[in-house]
């Protein structure tokens, strides 16, 4: 936690009490208005925080311009994960592609619980048919830092492929993205590298 950066917006009482709060900025971009009330920040300055960390998303985002390509899971990968950092629940999004892979709008579909996500099948095809998307990339989270895919997981993907083989809008991959660690050298998993798009 770089509380050095934290008192210049803040001071030296609220950079000490989010330090010993949060593990991480990731984990405290994530935090609520309530949540940073609840830890005695005045309101001014909890509003001046979240706007802090929305510009910085926003810097993110405008560095991934619409039109980009992407063509491989990294490449989707890194148009997340700011939005990502620090997320406690599970969150679907869709990456909407034209024919040529290029970036036309990302989407969030459903925000689940800590360790579940529900989505419905005829959303998130509404989604990239309103984007007149020839294919996706969906992605979500795994909060506990695992990415490796479930059961679940790697059925609701095998539906979706079938769905959008009906549809003539192609699945191009799905990520999970989780976190780094010693026995981890990426923080996702692609199921189409894994092999889970074939029969």
């Amino acid at each position: 936690m770089n509380t050095e950066l934290l008192k210049t917006i803040t001071d030296d009482r609220v950079a000490g009490i989010l330090a010993s709060r949060f593990n991480s900025l990731a984990e405290l971009s994530s935090a609520s208005f309530e949540e940073l009330r609840g830890l005695r920040v005045g309101p001014a300055t909890a509003r001046r925080l979240m706007a802090a960390f929305d510009l910085g998303r926003e810097v993110s985002r405008e560095r991934h311009v619409e039109g980009s390509t992407i063509d491989n899971p990294s490449a989707a990968v890194d148009l997340l994960r700011e939005d990502y950092a620090g997320c406690a629940l599970e969150t679907m999004k869709l990456i909407c592609l034209n024919t040529r892979r290029k970036l036309i709008r990302i989407v969030t579909i459903s925000n689940g619980t800590l360790d579940s996500l529900h989505i419905s099948p005829r959303d998130l095809f509404r989604e990239a048919i309103v984007c007149r998307a020839s294919a996706f990339i969906l992605a979500h989270n795994h909060p506990s830092g695992d990415p490796s895919p479930s059961q679940a997981d790697i059925q609701v993907t095998r539906d979706l492929i079938r769905a959008g083989q009906l549809l003539k809008i192609e699945v191009q991959d799905h990520v999970i993205l989780g976190k780094l660690s010693e026995h981890r050298d990426r923080d996702f998993v692609s199921l189409r590298e894994m092999g889970f798009f074939h029969s």
